[in-house]
């Protein structure tokens, strides 16, 4: 199931950053990134990273990786050791 969600992840991204332009005609700007992410253009790149993200975790997903980079990362913060 994972590599089937993970493929998804992967088409999506891949989708967000070659359809940008479509994306934000269809869903319009993200006021944030507009503020916050420069006045050129600040909404494509969020679509963009949007993406980018998606990509990461689809291969997170694929390689059996995805958990062992959640402990890697935020997990320290739950668990005490």
């Amino acid at each position: 199931m994972r590599y089937f969600v993970g493929i998804i992840c992967i088409l999506v991204g891949s989708l967000l950053i070659l359809k940008t332009e479509w994306f934000l005609e269809n869903f319009g700007t993200i006021a944030w990134a507009e503020a916050n992410l420069g006045t050129s253009g600040g909404s494509r790149l969020a679509y963009k990273l949007f993406g980018l993200i998606g990509i990461f975790i689809g291969f997170l997903l694929v390689t059996n990786m995805f958990q062992g980079f959640l402990m890697g990362t935020v997990g320290k913060i739950f668990i005490r050791g």
